[in-house]
């Protein structure tokens, strides 16, 4: 079983392969001018060092937001491309749930800097599993709503490829295999193009 992700939703981006539940590689990508010139040239790259076509790969994943709006979509535009082309199935993964499989504890609250004075939040227990609806808002107001047994985890400066590899490795086991027609993005709030654009009259 070989699947293939990608997080552009950050500058610390990313791209991993697994094999057979083995994290084979993750790249770093930073690009704070976009991924979208280089994002196929980094996945050529690394399945040749590994010996790897594209054909050989049973999934596509990526990240799924919240994040940069743009790059939310390059990423999502991509692995949906190489799905629908190679007839794979291919799996979005919440930043969030992604950012909790980083901690340790029982429940798990990951947090990600949403600017304007907000952060995205959430709540998950030890399986991934969301104990509550994600949500924007400051940060002062979510951690007031946790149970006192969570831990924070903070979720910027994380490159996500490998979890987000390794939890739709776990869906692929489950016998889920998503038809990425219907791969979307989580945004949790609108674009800033869209709040302060002016209604035509």
């Amino acid at each position: 079983m070989r699947l293939l992700s990608i997080d552009t939703t950050s500058p610390h981006g990313g791209l991993a392969l697994l094999d057979d539940g083995t994290l084979v590689e993750e790249v770093a990508l930073n690009e704070p001018d976009g991924y979208s010139p280089v994002i196929f040239g980094a996945i050529e790259s690394a399945l040749e060092r590994h010996g790897w076509t594209l054909d050989s790969i049973d999934a596509f994943a990526a990240a799924s937001g919240p994040g940069s709006f743009t790059g939310v979509r390059v990423g999502l535009s991509a692995v949906k491309g190489l799905a629908e082309a190679l007839g794979r199935p291919a799996f979005g993964v919440s930043n969030l749930q992604a950012v909790a499989s980083f901690g340790t504890t029982p429940i798990r609250a990951p947090w990600l800097d949403a600017r304007r004075g907000e952060i995205y939040g959430g709540v998950f227990d030890s399986e991934l599993r969301a104990l509550a609806p994600e949500t924007v808002g400051p940060r002062e107001l979510w951690e007031a709503t946790l149970p006192l047994e969570a831990e924070i985890v903070a979720g910027d400066g994380l490159s996500l490829a490998a979890a987000v590899v390794r939890i739709a490795a776990h869906r692929y086991r489950l016998g889920d295999r998503p038809d990425p027609a219907t791969l979307d993005a989580n945004y949790l709030r609108r674009s800033d193009a869209e709040i302060f654009s002016k209604p035509l009259h």
